[in-house]
């Protein structure tokens, strides 16, 4: 097992220390999982829920069973407390193909993308008040993009700090939503439990529910992909992670619960910007509510584009330290002392894919890989607490009934995707494993000729 105080170094002798505390890990996980999609998703689940009752118990329920999940990222954690995320625990857990796999994919097919998608959502909802478009809008997302890659080029400490204050700062326009709207709630509605015509019912309603909420949850294991830079693995991950997920819950279930409460079901379900439209009911809110939610979605966006170019490039960082990606990966900036490189290409990516939506509304079809790389980390619990390396320093209860509710949760993710676009997603998967299979039996090639001349990584014969 890796030692939690352990400094991870690259070829150049510099390390990645660990500067960053409890309240970084919880900025990274609320901030990656409170993005843009919110402002869409609850009209989407108001939709399969059918009745104002069932929506608040979707997201509640929904919210509580993606708890196992965190638990599970929590111990693995602990037990490898490095950067790298699902690259370590696969890798750990005997599979280095399917580690490098898991490296890959993430760089070619879902990291800058989302960079890319996230930074054009923010020139979007800026062109609300200044009038751009084309290729005008393109470049200020480019802006966002250069902007954010420098706070996080340049300290590790200040780019936590900023992730701290911004996602401070997407809360608060919710909880003030949530609190003023709770005073000018219709009860009514809220205890409503009639659907909606054509609606499921009942049992088969909250299951639809439970399922359409998913999506936005997704993203609380952010923090572990830098959990070679977190003080104190053994406490601050645990409790970083379990208070994303409650603080992620609750924003949910109370903006869902006074939503509930001030729009009827059909209302909600039929609108397209939900948010918007339950902020134009508010009293000194009403009249400028396309203003206060465009406002809002630029800070939330922000937010998750922050977060993302903070923690993504870790991945292809601690491959590279493996020897299992471009070596340059695995450098760290001298003064900076942060993985300059890995952020430099990653941004670079996403900066053509701004420029090439088509292809990167292309890329979107690779988010079934993206899933069976989820379910497979959860599975890695299975596997791992059968190996005499594996001595998490934090256990979660029942632990393999709480992988197996993770796992559960991300099959239903994995099925609804699939029936989805079925052929592009499975064409996904066979350019990924078609690309990526052979560069990884090169690079172990080249890995074995380095071990027998004494100048390999010192994990290329780990597995």
């Amino acid at each position: 097992m890796s030692n939690p105080e352990k400094v991870v170094s690259s070829p150049q002798n510099n390390e990645l220390k660990r500067k960053l505390g409890l309240g970084a890990v919880i900025a990274l996980g609320v901030g990656t999982t409170v993005g843009s999609g919110i402002f869409s998703s609850l009209g989407t689940v108001a939709g399969a829920a059918g009745s104002s009752l069932i929506l608040i118990l979707s997201f509640l329920i929904g919210g509580l069973i993606q708890i196992p999940a965190n638990l599970c990222y929590a111990e693995l954690a602990t037990a490898f407390p490095e950067d790298g995320g699902q690259y370590v625990y696969f890798r750990e857990a005997g599979s280095r193909p399917l580690a490098f796999l898991c490296g890959w994919i993430s760089f070619w097919a879902t990291d800058p993308p989302s960079i890319s998608i996230m930074a054009i959502a923010i020139a979007n909802y800026l062109a609300y008040f200044v009038p751009i478009g084309g290729l005008t809008l393109k470049f200020v997302a480019v802006v966002f993009v250069l902007i954010f890659m420098m706070v996080h080029l340049r300290s590790v400490e200040g780019g936590g700090k900023f992730q701290t204050i911004i996602t401070a700062l997407k809360i608060l326009p919710f909880a003030l939503i949530i609190g003023i709207g709770f005073f000018f709630m219709n009860g009514s509605l809220v205890m409503s439990a009639t659907p909606m015509e054509n609606a499921p019912v009942g049992f088969a309603a909250l299951l639809a529910g439970i399922s359409a909420t998913t999506w936005s949850f997704d993203g609380m294991g952010a923090p572990c992909y830098m959990c070679g830079e977190i003080k104190d693995p053994k406490r601050n991950m645990p409790k970083g992670l379990i208070l994303t997920a409650v603080v992620v819950v609750l924003l949910y279930v109370g903006l869902t619960f006074v939503s509930s409460g001030i729009l009827p079901i059909k209302e909600l379900a039929s609108s397209d910007a939900p948010i918007a439209l339950v902020a134009s009911k508010l009293p000194n809110i009403g009249s400028a509510a396309g203003t206060v939610t465009a406002i809002m979605a630029i800070i939330v966006i922000i937010g998750s584009l922050s977060s993302c170019i903070m923690f993504q490039p870790r991945i292809e960082y601690a491959m590279a330290k493996d020897g299992l990606f471009f070596k340059s990966f695995a450098k760290v900036h001298p003064k900076y002392e942060t993985p300059y490189f890995s952020i430099l290409i990653q941004c670079a990516v996403a900066i053509v894919l701004i420029f090439a939506s088509s292809l990167s509304d292309l890329l979107g079809y690779f988010t079934l890989v993206a899933l069976l790389k989820n379910f497979l980390t959860f599975g890695t619990i299975f596997v791992l607490r059968r190996k005499a390396h594996y001595q998490p320093m934090w256990k979660m209860p029942a632990g393999y009934l709480m992988a197996g509710i993770a796992m559960f949760m991300t099959g239903t993710l994995i099925v609804s995707t699939f029936m989805w676009a079925p052929i592009p997603g499975l064409i996904s998967a066979a350019i990924a494993v078609g690309t990526g299979l052979p560069v990884y039996y090169f690079w172990e090639k080249q890995n074995r000729k380095l071990a027998a001349n004494g100048a390999g990584p010192q994990s290329a014969d780990k597995k």
